[in-house]
Order: structure tokens, then sequence, then C-alpha cells
């Protein structure tokens, strides 16, 4: 009879060690315990070391010299940019024309039958509305140079767009070659843009439309791309069996099949480019963000305001309408009505010319600034301060600075650089994998090397209060429209309106609330990104398997349990993507920020612009982008990592 030999017992780890994100952790807390110390040897600052950073005000300042010197002579601008700029402005130009040739009426007319035939009679009578209180505020000519641009600018990023989504939906190389660069021009705040395109063209039109066409082109070709390459199969075969060319499969079956899609890139590039085109009024776009701009410069709410509705009521009309669209392509319609609306729109017109009223009438326009002014005079007078208990919004900014801002500025600066780096390391690693965790600490270095380190930090600290705020409402406000149908309808039309609102009109209510300072741009970061944020919250929760819920309520489980136990878990993923789509969103409009006292790289960047320092500029720009990037990867999830966690 064999003898039956005890084997030793075997040491088993607790689960939590054998957890991978503990490995990570003791990986880099190793890789640290040797790097560290040497670095520390040699740079013993707290901040970000001297010796490690590259002084490129000089060779900026040179390069933007010998462009400034060299615009009018060098061939490269004479017979590239040149013309690239020459068919801009005479496109701007055209169109500008065309639309005071049409007059306020035949303008109208024409949105009216677009949207009749687009959306219906609905949406035609709120277009027409819409154009018609732009001309009650005054801000007629204005709103057409705005339109003017806009249609230049959307244009092009269509086609653009569509070249870029093309070729990405046909090769596979193209696809992987192009993501990474739409990924990065996605989080780039839109202040980045308008810097380097000044650098070649100069204050004026063409550099907004081109800093609008780049800005508004990738959502263009990346939903091109995702509607090439989701094609149906099933079609694409019976179409192939046939012995059709790859032309005739592209033209008869491809394109039809991703209309949708297309259609959507078209209405996410007309809202982005509306967008950038008023905040790219800082570099002459002109039109209704210039007014913006100009008011809120010497902080005249009212006229502001009376440029911001028009901004406000053109955004919801061309989502309303494209959406609108999209969702009745393919519906069996006549061309009769087309014709009926064409015809009417031209008599319109052609009355207004004979009557000689192309220009909207002075004697029709509302002046809206005086009492808005007088509204906020009473504001500064009763609610800034001193209100009983509650205190005043200007109390309530100054002690969100002191207690919030402050603090945490002044821990993120206290911080050995060391430290920060590590940190950024290990939430991106955890995350993600060790590729994003690399990217994201190259990127934060590369803010050190280029000498801005404690503005980004000061940046950063304003970034990450404000999206605590933002997660901390979106979460609540999310969880309740998830969980009450009436109050996600109730809640809809809000958040459509905040969502096709541009960045720039953030900050006009904020600087009436609050003033000039962070504590204000950090408002209009959180109020920017809260719909994104809600709505993304809403619809994870609601798309957790109902097999799951019912599992649980048979159990007994209360509806908090339901939410903490089953909700929340399975909702993880969609919960990454609002953390994801809140930082990128606050990081755009705390940038933007430096225009009311923000500061930071966001004033340094408003600096640049104003007076001509490009090399201040284009260092905080490129400061801006690296901050953009390691936010977004400490934030975004890889794709195996949501399947896991899903």
């Amino acid at each position: 009879m064999a003898t039956v030999t005890a084997s030793p017992p075997r040491t088993v780890l607790p689960a939590r060690l054998r957890h991978p994100a503990v490995g990570k952790l003791l990986l880099l807390a190793l890789v640290a315990a040797v790097l560290v110390p040497l670095a520390d040897a040699h740079w013993a600052s707290g901040s970000w070391p001297h010796a490690l950073t590259v002084d490129l005000t000089e060779p900026l300042g040179r390069a933007s010299d010998w462009i400034i010197d060299n615009r009018d002579s060098h061939p490269l601008f004479l017979y590239f940019f040149g013309y690239v700029s020459n068919a801009v402005v005479l496109s701007v130009h055209g169109v500008y024309l065309l639309l005071l040739a049409a007059g306020w009426a035949g303008v109208t007319a024409v949105a009216a039958v677009v949207a009749w035939r687009a959306a219906g009679v609905r949406l035609a009578l709120g277009t027409g509305a819409a154009f018609l209180a732009c001309g009650l505020l005054g801000m007629w000519v204005p709103t057409m140079q705005t339109l003017a641009v806009m249609v230049v600018a959307v244009l092009a990023s269509v086609v653009l767009g569509a070249l870029l989504g093309l070729a990405a939906g046909l090769s596979d190389r193209t696809h992987r070659a192009l993501r990474p660069v739409l990924d990065t021009m996605q989080v780039l705040p839109a202040f980045a843009y308008l810097l380097p395109v000044v650098l070649v063209f100069g204050i004026g039109v063409p550099a907004a439309v081109l800093a609008t066409v780049v800005y508004a082109a990738p959502p263009m070709a990346r939903l091109t791309a995702l509607g090439l390459r989701d094609a149906d199969e099933g079609v694409m075969e019976a179409v192939a069996s046939l012995g059709a060319t790859a032309r005739q499969r592209l033209l008869t079956a491809r394109l039809p099949l991703a209309r949708k899609e297309l259609l959507l890139g078209l209405n996410q590039t007309i809202m982005m480019a509306l967008s950038m085109a008023v905040i790219a009024s800082v570099i002459g776009a002109g039109g209704l963000g210039d007014r913006v701009y100009q008011a809120l410069a010497s902080v005249d709410v009212g006229a502001a305001l009376s440029a911001g509705i028009p901004i406000v009521l053109l955004a919801v009309v061309l989502d309303r309408v494209t959406g609108a669209a999209g969702e009745r392509l393919g519906e069996a319609r006549t061309s009769t009505p087309w014709l009926y609306g064409a015809a009417a729109a031209a008599v319109v017109a052609v009355a207004g010319r004979l009557v000689g009223r192309l220009d909207w009438p002075d004697g029709w326009v509302v002046d809206i600034a005086e009492p808005v002014n007088n509204a906020v005079d009473w504001m500064t007078d009763h609610l800034y301060s001193g209100v009983p208990y509650i205190g005043g919004t200007a109390d309530w900014a100054g002690h969100f600075t002191t207690w919030v801002l402050d603090p945490v500025r002044d821990g993120l600066q206290w911080l050995p650089w060391w430290s920060v780096l590590l940190i950024v390391a290990a939430l991106a690693w955890l995350i993600g994998t060790w590729r994003t965790a690399l990217t994201a600490v190259l990127a934060m270095a590369a803010i050190g090397v280029l000498g801005v380190w404690k503005p980004s930090l000061d940046t950063l600290s304003q970034v990450l209060a404000a999206v605590a705020v933002t997660l901390v409402i979106g979460f609540a406000v999310g969880i309740a429209a998830a969980r009450s149908e009436r109050f996600e309808r109730l809640l809809r039309p809000v958040l459509d309106v905040f969502q096709t609102m541009p960045q720039f009109v953030y900050l006009i209510p904020v600087v009436a609330l609050f003033g000039v300072g962070r504590a204000p741009a950090v408002a209009a970061a959180v109020v920017y990104a809260l719909p994104a944020v809600v709505r993304i919250t809403t619809q994870g929760l609601r798309a957790v398997d109902p097999a799951a819920m019912e599992a649980a309520r048979s159990l007994g489980a209360t509806p908090t349990q339901q939410l903490r136990q089953v909700q929340l878990p399975l909702a993880r993923p969609a919960l990454q993507l609002a953390v994801n789509q809140g930082v990128v969103l606050v990081l755009a409009v705390v940038i933007i920020g430096g225009l009311v006292g923000g500061g930071a790289l966001g004033y340094d960047v408003v600096f640049g612009l104003a007076q001509g320092d490009l090399a201040t500029g284009l260092v905080a720009g490129a400061a801006i982008v690296c901050l953009g990037l390691m936010l977004d990867r400490v934030t975004q999830p890889t794709e195996r990592r949501v399947r896991k966690g899903a």
C-alpha cells in the first residue's frame, strides 16, 4: 500500500493582493524607488527644475519675425498660402454679399423654407422667428457676417472631413493612421487652434475660417469612416456577387447605407463650426462673436447678451433642422413642395428689393442692453453681497476661490515635480495600459520642459475643481433622470439648449452673476460640461440589463441597493465616459475663461493673441495641448478595459 505524503501547504495570497491594479502599483513603486532618488539628487527643487526647461521664446520669436517679414515675398506664401487666403476672403465676401442682396426678408424666407422641407411647419415657424429675433435685437448685419463665415467653413470642413473619412473607411492602414490624430484633435481646446493659423495667416478672416475648418472637420471624418466601415456585410456581398466594381459598390451601396452617419457628421460639423466661428472672433472673424468679445472686454453684459441671444438661436435652429433631416431621411417626398417653397422665397426676396427694404429697419430694433445692464446693476447692489444668511454671488465666488481653488492650486504647486509625474503615471496605468501611462507622463513632462509648469498646474487646479462640481451635480441629476421618466422629459429641452450653445456664450451669465476671476471661469465650465455628463449618466443607467434589475428586485433589494449594487457597477463604462467628456469639456471653457480673469494658460493665450506676442501664446497653446492629452489619457479607459468592466 503506497504511502501518501502530505504536500506542504501553499501560501494563498489574499484576493486584493492578486488584483492586477496592485501589481501595477507595486511595479511603479519599484521603478520610483530607483528613479526618484536619482532625480532628487540632480534636481532637488520642488518645482520643475530649470535645468530641464527649454526656452523657446527666442527661436519662436525669430520664426515669428521671419514669417512676418517674408509673408509678402516668400514663394510659399505668395503661391500657396496667399492663394488659400485670397480664396477664403473671396468666398466669404461673396456669400456675405449674396446674403445682403437677398435682404432680411429673403434670407428669413429661404431659411424657413429649408426648415419646412427638412423638419416640418413647426420648425419652419421657429426658424423664421429666430431670424426675425436677430433683426429685432439689432444684430442682423453681424448675424449675416457669422453666417457667411459659417457657410464657407462648413462646406470646406465637410469636403475635407468626407475625403478623410472616405480614405479611412476604405483602408485599414489609413484608418489606423488617422485614429490617433482625430483622437488628439478631439481633446484639444478650441483656443489651441487659433495660434498656428495666426502665425501663418495673421489676424483676419482667413485665419478664422481655416481654424474653424481644422476644428470642425474631425467629426465629419470620424462619422464618415464609421458609416462606411459599418455597412451591412450581407448587402455588400450581394452587390459584389452581381459583379459591381469597387466604385459602383461605393456609390450604390456603402454611401447610401451610411446616409444617417453622414448627416450626423454634418450636424456635428455645423455645431462645432458655429462654436469655433464665434471663438475665432478673437482673431478677426467679426460677426456676432466679435460683438460678444468686445462687450465682455468692457464688461458690458447687456451688449454681450444682445449678441449672445442670436448665437444661441442660430445654434438651436441649425441643430434642430439638421437633426430632423437625419430622422426623416429616406421618407418618400415629392419635389413639388420644394418648387412652391422656392418660388415663395424668391417672391419675398424680390418684393423686399422692390420696396427698398434689404437692410433691417432701424425703427424695428429693440434695445435690451440698457435694461439688462440696469438689472446687472441691481444685482450688483442687492445680490453680489450682503444677502442675509446666504451671502451674495460675489461672496460665493470669493469663498470658492479661497476655500477650493487656492488650496488645490497651492497643493499642486507644492508637490515635487516627480510626484506629479508619478500620480499621473499611476492613474493612467490603472485605467489603461503602460502605453497610456507613458503618453500621459510624456505629455505632463513636456509642460515642464516648455517652462510653464506653475501656470499649467494653476489651470489644472481649475479643471479639477470644475470637474468635481460637475460630476457631483451631473451624477445626481443623471441618476434622478434615469429613475424618473417625467423628470427626464422635463430636463431634455433644457439639456438640448445647453448642449447647442457655443462655449463663448457661457461667459455672459457668469460675468453678470459673479464678475470676473477664476471662480466665474470655473462656473462657466461647469455649466458647459454638465449636459454631457447628465446625458451619458442617464443613458448608461437606463441601458443596464433589465434581467439584472429584475433579479435584484426579486431578492428584495431596495431602490438604493439596486442603484449601488447593480446599476452603478454595470454602468461603469458609461460613467467613465462621462468623466472623460466632463474633463475635456471643462478644459475647453477653463481656457476661454482667460477672457474673464481665469488667468494661467488661458491668460497667456489671450495675451499672446492680443499683443502679438506669438512666442508666449504658442508656448501656452502647446502646454494646453499637452494638458488636454494628459487629462484625456488619465480619464479614458482603453477598449480592452471597457470590455472587461462591462
